[in-house]
């Protein structure tokens, strides 16, 4: 998904386009707010079942999957137009993602304690790990091989060998770890619990450094150039960006109101949902100001696809 973003990205900016669509998951509305990112206003708002949280695009990039936790359902949006494709029966699909290889899904179920293994192609589950306990946000090895989970309320991470369908490891991380990332070959963890963001040796799940971000260290992301990590300290109200090689920060941003899931848009704005605040906030990291785009309430997840139309002008034509 990362990697098909990336090239929508860079084809958009070649062309400076301020066409687009952006999804926003509200998780309490319970709906998908659509976003014109021409005139940052929303246009439409698609209601989902119960509790949505967050979504991906597939690896063919046709769909943009879309998971209501409570009520076990995945449902599949057109990316160009918001328009539902399908809705499929899929259990607590809070966080999930797909392999590198695009061959297997990995669904987290948050609220069942489980972390399920789907074929990608067909959607046959494969295996369920039962976890203990609330199983969050996860990380795949660049070779596919390996998932990593956290475990938010036992405070630890879970490794699983997706070859053999084993658990490899579960070690303590740190208090209430978040979100996953894969980096330089090691996995950081954003433990939001605490300030820290722990880096862990995918071998052995033994922490080897702890880097203080902020309070409420949530989630991580890359720029995608891959030069800058961002991360999102829910509590603390603040985005910090680091060097990715190094780790060391570079700027904190004050991002009132529960900062929590990021994309990246043309042109080097930041789009980041505010869960507290019903809000998005569009970042501009040169000058640290951003606007504020209104949506639901307690956004999660977003989207951003900006090779769609602009909504807005395709409706005045």
């Amino acid at each position: 998904m990362r990697r098909l973003f990336l090239l929508l990205f860079l084809s958009v900016s070649s062309t400076a386009r301020a066409d687009g669509i952006a999804f926003i998951v509200n998780s309490r509305g319970p709906s998908i707010s659509v976003i014109d990112m021409a005139t940052h206003k929303e246009v439409s708002r698609i209601p989902t079942l119960r509790e949505p949280h967050h979504l991906m695009l597939t690896p063919d990039g046709r769909s943009l999957m879309v998971g209501d936790t409570a009520g076990n359902q995945m449902m599949y949006l057109n990316p160009n137009t918001g328009e539902v494709q399908k809705r499929m029966p899929v259990a607590d699909p809070y966080q999930f993602q797909f392999s590198p290889d695009g061959k297997l899904l990995t669904v987290n179920g948050l609220l069942r304690n489980q972390v399920d293994v789907y074929d990608a192609a067909s959607m046959k589950l494969l295996k369920r790990f039962p976890v203990v306990a609330t199983p969050s946000h996860l990380a795949y090895s660049p070779d596919s091989v390996t998932v990593f989970v956290s475990l938010q309320d036992s405070d630890k991470l879970a490794a699983f060998d997706l070859r053999t369908m084993t658990e490899k490891w579960t070690m303590p991380v740190g208090k209430t770890p978040a979100g996953v990332l894969w980096l330089n070959g090691k996995v950081l963890v954003a433990d939001m619990g605490t300030d820290f963001i722990a880096v862990v040796d995918p071998a052995t799940g033994k922490v080897l450094e702890r880097v203080v971000t902020g309070q409420g260290a949530h989630n991580m992301f890359l720029s995608p150039d891959r030069k800058i990590l961002w991360v999102n300290n829910r509590v603390g109200g603040t985005t910090v960006s680091m060097d990715a090689a190094t780790l060391k920060p570079i700027r904190t941003y004050a991002i009132p109101g529960g900062p929590d899931d990021i994309e990246f848009a043309p042109g080097g704005k930041i789009w980041i949902t505010r869960r507290f605040a019903e809000k998005v906030a569009i970042l501009d990291p040169v000058t640290g100001s951003f606007e504020t785009i209104n949506v639901g309430r307690s956004p999660h997840g977003l989207f951003l696809n900006p090779g769609a139309p602009s909504p807005t002008a395709v409706s005045s034509r």
